[in-house]
């Protein structure tokens, strides 16, 4: 399975049970997760996931530790990240495929992360283990121990762009940001996770779960254009926030489908702006 044959950052599940009888050998891995019960993503991938496929958990092996100001999914310094990735098989050489059980939010943070890396051959599985299911892939249960690679991950420039807290303090007003929390949470009427309630001055909400379909896959990509073309900013100039940087990807991989690349990531996201009280909050 090669990018060539693959254009788009996402896979439809009859594409890739193609593509394995074909015999391509792609590394699948689940990144399944629940924020309320941090193990209970590692117990599904237990009972099933795709054939071969590994696990990567979101707090040990897609972050690094919590400082109380760096956010609640901090991400790993590129040196970590390359050992995390040899560690768990991925090799330049290698075509990769995330997926997960929540309708992608967790495996488009992998998908970010591994082109943070300079990994180009990723894609995330559309529809995720329900969709998987519903065309007829096969599942199987138990656990896959990972291949390790004999060297860290050879770091490439990275295909992605980020910016810190303190560039987008100084940059605000003259970048579109865009919020991926639910409602509720970015009008701060309700904060169960972080410091305070609230979200960053001139932030726009983009509820991530809003790029899916009733089936949960990702809507047509002109759907897609159309909905992020409304916020009226040129890709670039769009950063993506959420409540610690997971489903922020999700609304970048959601420009990506749509043909729109080159948008920003705020990693530390709302959890990091709120952990300092010397940064303004906004509310409604």
């Amino acid at each position: 399975m090669t990018t060539a044959a693959l254009p788009t950052p996402l896979v439809s599940p009859e594409t890739l049970i193609a593509a394995l009888a074909a015999g391509a050998t792609p590394l699948a891995i689940d990144c399944s997760f629940d924020l309320a019960d941090v193990a209970a993503g590692e117990r599904a991938y237990a009972q099933g996931h795709l054939p071969g496929a590994i696990y990567a958990h979101l707090d040990r092996d897609l972050s690094t530790a919590k400082t109380g100001r760096n956010g609640r999914h901090p991400l790993p310094s590129r040196a970590d990240w390359a050992a995390t990735l040899a560690r768990l098989g991925v090799t330049p050489a290698r075509a990769v495929v995330v997926y997960d059980a929540q309708g992608g939010m967790y495996a488009a943070r992998a998908w970010w992360m591994l082109l943070w890396a300079g990994h180009r051959d990723v894609r995330v599985l559309d529809g995720g283990l329900q969709a998987w299911k519903a065309a007829g892939g096969a599942i199987e249960a138990g656990v896959v121990a990972p291949v390790a690679a004999r060297t860290p991950y050879p770091l490439g420039d990275s295909l992605v762009a980020s910016v810190d807290a303190d560039t987008l303090h100084k940059s605000l007003g003259r970048v579109t940001l865009l919020d991926a929390r639910a409602g509720e949470r970015y009008r701060g009427e309700v904060e169960p996770l972080d410091a305070r309630a609230g979200h960053i001055p001139g932030a726009r909400n983009r509820f991530f779960k809003d790029n899916l379909d009733a089936s949960g896959r990702f809507r047509p990509a002109a759907e897609l254009r159309a909905a992020f073309e409304s916020f009226g900013a040129a890709p670039a100039a769009v950063v993506h926030q959420c409540g610690s940087g997971v489903t922020a990807c999700h609304n970048l991989l959601a420009m990506e489908a749509a043909g729109l690349p080159g948008s920003v990531l705020y990693p530390g996201s709302w959890s990091e702006w709120s952990s300092d009280p010397s940064r303004p909050v906004a509310v409604g």
